[in-house]
């Protein structure tokens, strides 16, 4: 592999983090360069990316999730991309395989991903190994342009590195709330943008399943009483996007 091929630049796209960045960036400082997209923070996240000399910092427009981070690997000097969240961090075995993957032989490596609520890490209810494909050739592969549940595409072999990426997902209840509006939103307008047309059914049976699923068969009862609320919270976020698809679609029949 020619050596500018071996060159790695991360990407990252970024609204008011400035409690995150700082940390997100230290854990990056394996890589030849930084991208950050911004789409119009009114903290210090500008202020804080900007001081870090690997840091190619761009305020641009909200895309959507997938094409936001499309851009970010457009705007890279170099092919080979590691995208992250900013409230994800590269642990120490993670940034050693990463060096040492063999990328002649593959286009794009999963990483396994270590999810916390608030300071604990959750082994179970589904949220462990996460797998993801965050580390790719870009001339092979591209997230795929969804409303939300972004994932990369890769045409070639696809590896699996060791290490863990650590994800601060939520902060507690009351941020997870604050999040889950949102969320369910885009969730309900990617489900309808592929055709799909829930109902009462997917209303009256999804959340219970939800429940069932990460509680009983992936044993989140075995995180006690975190494994219980998070079972729940999720259930509530399963009703929400059916139901606001199904709200979408009758709206609509109505105006017909």
């Amino acid at each position: 592999m020619a050596e500018n091929a071996k060159k790695i630049s991360a990407t990252i796209i970024t609204l008011n983090e400035e409690k995150n960045i700082g940390s997100c960036l230290e854990s990056l400082d394996f890589v030849d360069e930084i991208v950050v997209v911004d789409s119009g923070s009114s903290d210090r996240t500008g202020e804080i990316c900007r001081s870090n000399p690997k840091v190619c910092f761009h305020d641009l427009p909200w895309e959507g999730y997938g094409r936001q981070k499309n851009l970010a690997a457009s705007l890279a000097s170099h092919d080979w991309i590691l995208n992250i969240d900013a409230d994800e961090r590269v642990s120490e075995p993670l940034r050693a395989s990463i060096l040492a993957a063999d990328r002649d032989l593959y286009a794009g490596f999963r990483m396994a991903r270590r999810n916390y609520f608030g300071s604990r890490w959750i082994r179970w209810c589904g949220w462990y190994p996460d797998r993801k494909l965050r580390f790719y050739d870009r001339s092979r592969g591209h997230f795929e342009e969804r409303a939300v549940h972004e994932a990369v595409k890769c045409r070639d072999r696809i590896g699996l590195l060791s290490g863990d990426l650590h994800h601060y997902t939520y902060a507690g209840i009351s941020d997870y709330m604050s999040r889950m509006d949102r969320y369910s939103s885009l969730a309900a307008e990617e489900m309808l943008k592929q055709g799909r047309r829930p109902g009462l059914p997917s209303i009256l049976f999804r959340p219970p399943y939800t429940f069932f699923r990460m509680y009983l068969l992936k044993l989140g009862f075995l995180e006690g009483y975190t494994g219980l609320l998070l079972s729940l919270l999720y259930t509530g976020y399963t009703f929400l996007k059916y139901a606001k698809a199904t709200e979408t679609i009758r709206n609509a029949a109505r105006q017909d």
